[in-house]
Parts: C-alpha cells; sequence; structure tokens
C-alpha cells in the first residue's frame, strides 16, 4: 500500500518531496482509522439490487422539523425495498451555487439539520456523499485565511498573472477564469473555474492534498460507502494546457483510490467528469486503480435525441460500444440530475446539427440552453436546462399525463435495462414537470429542476395526476429490476438490431436473461423475437412475432 501511495505522490511532487509528505499521510490514516466503521471488505462492489436516488437535502420538508430528517423519513415510507443508495447532494454550510460552494467540508448546514440526521438515513440505505473539492467558497476559512497572509494558507489558490496567455485552457462557463482579489499582500487574480464564489484549490500544493484527504476519510467516518468528485477533471491546472482531464489529476484520484483501499476498501469513488465519452470511462483507470464508478453523461442527451427521432439507431450504435475494463467497475446511469443535460458529451456521436436541433426543440418546451465560453470567444451549447419528463414532449402539442408517462417510463426503462447503476434524480422519479417560478426566483437556468415540496403537499400529490402514473410505474420497474439477476451491473449486455425504433438489450448473468425491449416511437411496430417468453412488466406471455404499442416496455424472460 505504502509503495503504490508513494509513487503516486512522486509523479506529483518529484521523490525528495514524496520522501517527507509519505510520513505524514501514514500519520493521517492511523489517526482516522479507529474512527471508521467496522465494514467487511467489499467481495463484489455491485448488485442487480443497486440504485441511487439523487436528492438535495432539504427536498422534502415539514414545518417544525429538520429536513434531513423528514426527507430521511419520506425516504424510508415510499423508497424502503427500491432504492438502496440516497446520493444527498451537498448539506454542508454553503455561500451559492445551491451546495456546491462549500464553506465548510465538515460540518452540516445547519438549516438542514445535523450529523445525527444525516446518520438516520443509515438505518434504511447506505449513503452516497459528495466531495467537492476543485474549489471551495470564498467565504470559508481556508480562504479567508490566506486573504489574510496566513502562512499555513499560503499556495492554496491558484495565482496567475493576469497577462498570461489562457485560451487553451477550457471554459465550463462564459465567466472570466481569472478573479482577482485583495490579499494582505496585495492584489493576487486566482482561478476561479465556476464563478467568483467558487476559488479553484491548489493541488500544486501537496498541504492541499493532505487537507482533503482528511475530509474524504471524515466522510467515510460518517457512514459514506460512496463519494462523488465534483467536477474533478479541473483538478490539476497547467497554463498552456486545457487544465482538463490532465495526467495528474489521474493521479490524484488513484491516490484517493490507494488511500481508501488502505483504510475502507469498500468504499466507492465515483468520478463527475462532463466531457466526452471517451475522456469520461478514462476515469476507469486500468479497471482496478482509480475510479470504480463514472458518470455515463453521453447517457442523457443520446436518449433524449432518441425520443425526438423516434429512432434508436444511434443509440443503440453507442451503447454496443459500452465495455468495462474489469469487473469492479461500472458505469452510474442517468438522465436527469441536479444539473441540465450536458450535450458535450454527445459531441463526436451526434452531429452539431443534431445537437443544435435538440437544444432548440427544449427552448420550445419551456427550456432553457446554457452556453459555454470557446477558446475563439465565441460560445457553444454545454447544457439544456428542462425537466427530463417535459424534454420528451412534442412542441405545441397538448398530451394527456397517460402518454407523458408511458413515453417518460420508457426512457427511464433504457437507463435502467443497461448495465450499470442507476442513477435516479428525485424529480424524474416523483414525476415533476418544468419549475419556472424557480428560474424567476433565482436568476439561474438549473433551478428549472430544482424545486423543493413540503412533504404533505407532495405526498397528496402522488395519490393521483401525473405523479401518481409515473411514482407507480417507476417503482414496479425498479423492484423488477433488482430481483432479476440478469441486471448485475457487471453483468453482460448485447445489443439487438430488430427494428429503427426498438432499443432492444440482451441483460445476462450467471445464466439468467432479460431481453429488454422499448419502443421509442409514438407508433406501433411489429418485431420478430429471436426468443419467447413471459413479460416480466405485464406478466403476460409475449410470442415471437410482437407488436409493440407506442412507447411500450417488454423485459422478456426466455
Amino acid at each position: 500500500m505504502n509503495q503504490d501511495i508513494l509513487e503516486h505522490l512522486t509523479f506529483l511532487y518529484g521523490a525528495e518531496t514524496a520522501v517527507q509528505l509519505l510520513p505524514k499521510l501514514v500519520s493521517l490514516l492511523d489517526t482516522v482509522r479507529p474512527q471508521l466503521p467496522e465494514l467487511p471488505e467489499a467481495t463484489s462492489f455491485f448488485s442487480e439490487k443497486d440504485s441511487v436516488l439523487i436528492t438535495y437535502g432539504d427536498q422534502v420538508q415539514a414545518p417544525g422539523e429538520a429536513p434531513l430528517k423528514t426527507l430521511a423519513h419520506f425516504c424510508k415510507d415510499k423508497l424502503d425495498g427500491r432504492i438502496q443508495t440516497i446520493h444527498l447532494l451537498p448539506f454542508y454550510p454553503s455561500s451559492s451555487d445551491d451546495g456546491f460552494s462549500v464553506i465548510d467540508y465538515k460540518a452540516v448546514d445547519p438549516a438542514l439539520g445535523s450529523w445525527e440526521d444525516v446518520a438516520t438515513f443509515r438505518d434504511n440505505f447506505q449513503l452516497m456523499f459528495d466531495a467537492v473539492i476543485n474549489h471551495i467558497s470564498a467565504k470559508s476559512n481556508w480562504f479567508q485565511r490566506y486573504l489574510k497572509g496566513d502562512p499555513a494558507y499560503d499556495d492554496f489558490f491558484v495565482t496567475v498573472d493576469p497577462q498570461a496567455d489562457l485560451s487553451a485552457v477550457f471554459r465550463p462557463r462564459a465567466l472570466p477564469l481569472l478573479t482577482p482579489f485583495q490579499t494582505q499582500s496585495g492584489t493576487r487574480h486566482l482561478w476561479t473555474t465556476f464563478s467568483d464564489d467558487q476559488i479553484d484549490l491548489n493541488y500544486a500544493n501537496p498541504n492541499v492534498l493532505l487537507a482533503v484527504l482528511d475530509a474524504l476519510l471524515f466522510y467515510v467516518a460518517q457512514g459514506a460507502t460512496t463519494i462523488r468528485l465534483d467536477a474533478i477533471g479541473f483538478m490539476w491546472k497547467e497554463i498552456g494546457t486545457r487544465s482538463l482531464n490532465l495526467p495528474q489529476t489521474h493521479r490524484l484520484i488513484q491516490l484517493m483510490r490507494a488511500v481508501l483501499d488502505a483504510v475502507a476498501p469498500q468504499v466507492v469513488l465515483i468520478t463527475e467528469t462532463n466531457v466526452p465519452h471517451e475522456e469520461n470511462i478514462s476515469y476507469f483507470g486500468n479497471g482496478r486503480n482509480e475510479a470504480q464508478m463514472v458518470y455515463n453523461f453521453s447517457l442523457p442527451p443520446l436518449l433524449l435525441h432518441t425520443f425526438h427521432t423516434g429512432n434508436a439507431q444511434q443509440l443503440a450504435e453507442w451503447a454496443s460500444t459500452l465495455e468495462l475494463p474489469s469487473e469492479r467497475v461500472t458505469f452510474f446511469n442517468f438522465c436527469a440530475s441536479h444539473d441540465g443535460i450536458g450535450v458535450t458529451p454527445a459531441r463526436g456521436i451526434l452531429t452539431d446539427g443534431q445537437i443544435n436541433a435538440m437544444a432548440e426543440r427544449v427552448q420550445k418546451l419551456g427550456g432553457y440552453v446554457s452556453y459555454k465560453a470557446n477558446g475563439d470567444g465565441t460560445q457553444a451549447a454545454y447544457e439544456l436546462n428542462i425537466n427530463y419528463l417535459n424534454a420528451l414532449g412534442v412542441p405545441g402539442t397538448a398530451e394527456s399525463d397517460e402518454l407523458m408517462a408511458r413515453r417518460f417510463l420508457a426512457a427511464q426503462a433504457i437507463m435502467l435495462a443497461l448495465r450499470g447503476v442507476p442513477g435516479i434524480y428525485f424529480h424524474s422519479l416523483f414525476g415533476s414537470q418544468n419549475w419556472h417560478e424557480g428560474v424567476q426566483q433565482t436568476g439561474r437556468n438549473r433551478s428549472i429542476n430544482r424545486q423543493k415540496f413540503q412533504r404533505d403537499a407532495l405526498e397528496q400529490a402522488l395519490q393521483t395526476g401525473l405523479r401518481q402514473l409515473v411514482f407507480s410505474g417507476y417503482s414496479h420497474l425498479l423492484r423488477l429490476r433488482t430481483s432479476e439477476k440478469a441486471f448485475h451491473p457487471v453483468g453482460e449486455q448485447k445489443i439487438l438490431n430488430l427494428h429503427p425504433a426498438v432499443f432492444a438489450i440482451l441483460r445476462s448473468h450467471q445464466g439468467e436473461a432479460v431481453l429488454c425491449l422499448q419502443n421509442v416511437a409514438a407508433r406501433s411496430v411489429q418485431i420478430e423475437l429471436p426468443l419467447a417468453g413471459q413479460d416480466l412488466v405485464t406478466g403476460t406471455a409475449v410470442p415471437a412475432h410482437f407488436t409493440l404499442a407506442p412507447y411500450q416496455i417488454v423485459w422478456l424472460k426466455p
């Protein structure tokens, strides 16, 4: 273990510094180890029972009760047995970006509750925490002490000459990369990838690494079984490069993996890298030394294009390439999240014309398009901000709740059928639609998909209409998925070409198989099946010659 860690430190900081750092890191591990929960070492990280609910800590509220406690009780009542892991989006004190500008990595926002409230979830669920470690809030103690000239925090942030040529740097925002700050030693221009309130950390300073590792180990001590590395591709900066997905970034993640393997091998790392597919899957490393899961970022825009066109061929061609480097890693499949639908991961798979058509349709459906800055001064679509259920709609058409739910569930069924662990955003599971009032309130496009609820009102809304149709249908699919070994996250998958409008995927594992058929079109289609059997969704027999109704889901067990 120590030798692997030393090799990573040497790559990052040189041999002399690495030798000095190793005893400090070993001391940190020795200090933290007694605080960590005693869990058996995982013989397999994944199973077909795996599914993740993505939610804010104050997603469901009740008068006189800490939101985290309310959410824990709500999830127990509604989701026990259907969802295994709750991904709590940042619940730390924060100064902006709905929690992603963290003031204190080791505290719970008092407005949400306490660590005791977080622990309430552990009676029924595993937990995923966010590690927002590319940047930290301008209001944080770390940054405030830096501004005051505290030598312990000198060089914690990336100072850049404002005259430096930064044109090569990849920009996810149409905002200035550098922000001037007044420090005790004068004006310094600091690297701020996302906003002037989110100050990028300087991992070229090994003290930053030690402080961040301390925070990660603290999360494990608080019960996290999965740690999401937010915006991790931007972690290492080097002028003259894109400063995205650099070799040093991969080494940092490999170091984090080595550290966790030493003291908490049951903990899973998942990387959030909203980049083209080939770059994204590079975070698997060799299949054993980096992230155990990567977000399947290409899926949301490809799936949206599929339903817009009623043609599954491009999705099928892409899905047929989804290989895993080992049985110890898998994809984190999702359609929607707290962010919008990133289109960058679809570039190179879809044409610019197809992406532009998708963006135009989203705007007609009441959504928004967010842009990033290109190095030549132009802008390009970066993210579509819309509720995924609404994004699948037809502009200018009044549709019934039944049709909207059926189409939406067909899209979700594809995500559930693919090899990997499904990540389900709260608003998807509970049938939400666009929240334009939120955009008006905050001025931020992403708020369209971030509505919060009073528990009583939400439970009442789940009794009828669109929410009831979506939640009951989704719950049924989740129950089926968790009971079939063929859906194991590292099981086999084979894409079948049965009809352009049908996404057909054969899943299998340890001798069991399920053929998943999803009609992505608004018309019936006739298909010849390679086998007959029983449809798990309806419990009825399916012949080899079969007609799929519009947006019908069939999970066929031979």
